[in-house]
């Protein structure tokens, strides 16, 4: 029994090992915010995001991913087109850093092998773990000018990356992709609006905060040229 578990065990082993073809590259692009403070916009970059990424094609349809991003949130309430935003004129910068797993579907196939054409959309989702800056507001007195503070220690938190884009075989070896992720995470205090010290909360307690990661990935190619259809 044992040898027929081995025996199955090799046999899937070989087979994706006959089918895999990898990728490393870089991600260029901006980064936004959404939640208590600054603009309303869901999409609109106002920051630089890089960060580095990983994939693994398992097959023509789905590749397993892995990226770290690293970008400063940077909201500003002079920039909403709310009133009591603008009106109030808190802003904040948070630097985050981002490790993430996931999967990319694509709609098409996309083939890696040297001589093919390739170009798909995709959708993208996973798991996150982020790293930020602890900040709150010192005075929010009316009629004074409230600063942000950084606090002493750096807070953890997890997130769901959701993206939507496009990818394509540009050379033999180079692939090109356009994305733009919204990345829900279990903090509502990016923008500093949740501290611990419960006398310094403001804006809606029970929403959660969203940031966005809008731009360019280019990855190179590597391994085993893929066998999708072997058998």
């Amino acid at each position: 029994m044992n040898f027929r578990i081995l025996a199955i065990l090799f046999m899937l082993s070989t087979s994706l090992s006959s089918a895999q073809m990898f990728e490393i590259g870089g991600f260029v692009g901006g980064s936004n915010y959404i939640g208590d403070v600054g603009s309303s916009w869901y999409i609109k970059p106002n920051s630089l995001a890089v960060g580095g990424v990983f994939k693994w094609n398992a097959s023509e349809r789905y590749a397993y991913r892995a990226s770290v991003t690293f970008s400063t949130l940077h909201a500003s309430d002079k920039d909403s087109d709310t009133f009591g935003r603008f009106d109030r004129g808190l802003s904040f910068s948070n630097r985050v850093f981002e490790g993430a797993l996931g999967m990319e579907f694509n709609f098409w196939e996309f083939d890696l092998s040297p001589f093919s054409r390739s170009v798909t959309p995709y959708i993208y989702g996973g798991g996150a773990v982020v790293r930020y800056d602890e900040l709150y507001y010192a005075n929010l007195n009316p009629g004074e000018v409230a600063k942000v503070t950084v606090g002493s220690e750096k807070k953890t938190t997890f997130a769901i990356p959701m993206a939507l884009g496009v990818k394509a075989k540009i050379n033999t070896r180079f692939v090109l992709g356009a994305e733009i992720g919204l990345r829900y995470t279990f903090t509502d205090n990016l923008d500093g609006s949740y501290p611990s010290d419960a006398a310094k909360r403001f804006g809606n307690v029970l929403s959660d905060d969203w940031y966005v990661f809008s731009g360019f990935t280019l990855t190179y190619t590597f391994g085993k040229e893929p066998c999708y259809s072997c058998f």
